[in-house]
């Protein structure tokens, strides 16, 4: 695969290793802004929501990422936060089933379970939010399980859980699986239609490189259209939001998890984002990354063995991030920034480096691996000026 590096506007002389966090900037999004702004916005004013189709681009930009998760048109609706839409997704999951108990794992981003449990407070229904390690899912997969709500691919060190076999492992019992994509979407080779899951959230600014805070997304699998609700009936979600009627009746399908004004800038910089996906096979993407990861992995631990590798070996199981481990891991991240490297650190200790194939290639792995060294060796990270944590990590 040719990496589509023209396609970013990329700091020179800079190996950018943190599109797991923030993707680049994609060159063309800063002309589609300012189209959007003066051509659109600036000349058509009100008149480009239906002139310039602002209206249509949650379910435009949700039909451009389908192909890149396993979905197909029509599916995936674009808006919102990943928080917002986490909650639709499992609200919306809790009303297939009348069972209790939500079941996750300590690997989950922290917000989803903050979502999870004040959903489930506000229901006041004895609802359970149960949180096993990782490797315990399966076994914890009992019939009082209602929804298995996972993360796919670990923030923290890229762990990657089998979506299929969990999937079924949840049918099995009379579970719905809900996924988030949040580091699988534009990383890894999803397949939401052929693993059978019932529903996906994600977020676009950090692999599909949408910018700052990006709009989120949602999937449902079509079989679930027909009854589908939406906990947050915004007048958008509505089947016809100009009638201004008085009582929510919902759209159908996807259509019907609107809820509120789209943010039209942020979906423009998407739109723009989304063309470098054009003709982007994704099983080309993961093999590039798997091979970037292991060159990594290797050259780092050749040249460091005060780092200790935190993510799986087995690349099989990994995403497409790796992540050290090391005391100073914040010190070592801020002193590869100050060297041109950009990664970054989770607590406690880790410091993880994103592979991102559309715009990284060997030379910058060669690069962040020399870096590192040189780093670690050296011990550069001992320096003051890298030790006071600022409030981004």
């Amino acid at each position: 695969m040719i990496p589509k590096r023209d396609a970013f506007l990329l700091p020179e002389g800079q190996a950018y290793l943190d599109g797991n966090s923030l993707g680049p900037l994609p060159a063309a999004a800063p002309a589609r802004m300012e189209e959007v702004m003066r051509s659109e916005w600036g000349e058509m004013a009100v008149t480009g929501w239906n002139r310039a189709g602002w209206m249509a681009l949650p379910e435009t930009l949700g039909n451009r990422i389908a192909p890149l998760i396993g979905a197909g048109p029509g599916e995936v609706i674009v808006g919102e936060t990943l928080s917002i839409r986490l909650w639709q997704a499992l609200a919306a999951a809790l009303q297939l089933t009348d069972r209790k108990v939500v079941l996750t794992d300590s690997g989950n981003f922290p917000s989803d379970l903050y979502m999870a449990e004040g959903l489930l407070q506000q229901l006041g229904q004895g609802h359970e939010l149960r949180v096993v390690a990782p490797e315990e899912v399966a076994g914890a997969l009992t019939e009082e399980v209602g929804v298995l709500m996972l993360t796919e691919v670990d923030y923290r060190i890229g762990r990657r859980h089998d979506m299929a076999a969990l999937t079924a492992a949840a049918h099995d019992t009379g579970a719905l699986a809900l996924w988030d994509l949040a580091h699988s979407a534009g990383a890894v080779d999803v397949d939401l239609r052929g693993c059978g899951a019932d529903f996906a959230v994600g977020c676009t600014y950090k692999y599909l490189n949408g910018g700052p805070g990006a709009p989120a997304f949602l999937w449902a699998a079509p079989r679930h259209h027909g009854a589908l609700h939406n906990a947050l009936p915004g007048w958008l979600g509505h089947a016809a939001p100009f009638d201004f009627e008085l009582e929510h009746r919902p759209a159908p399908g996807i259509r019907g998890m609107r809820v509120g004004t789209p943010s039209i800038l942020a979906m423009a910089a998407l739109d723009a984002a989304m063309d470098a996906w054009e003709g982007v096979d994704m099983a080309e993407i993961r093999a590039a990354s798997l091979r970037l990861s292991e060159r990594f992995i290797a050259g780092v631990e050749a040249a460091c063995p005060d780092l200790t590798l935190a993510s799986p070996r087995d690349p099989g199981q990994r995403g497409s991030q790796v992540s050290f481990r090391h005391p100073e891991s914040y010190a070592i991240c801020q002193a590869l920034i100050a060297r041109g490297v950009v990664g970054d650190f989770r607590a406690p200790d880790l410091v993880r480096f994103g592979i991102t194939p559309l715009y990284i290639d060997e030379a910058e792995i060669d690069r962040a691996i020399a870096a590192l060294a040189e780093v670690m060796q050296g011990r550069l990270w001992d320096d003051s000026a890298y030790a006071t944590r600022a409030a981004v990590t």
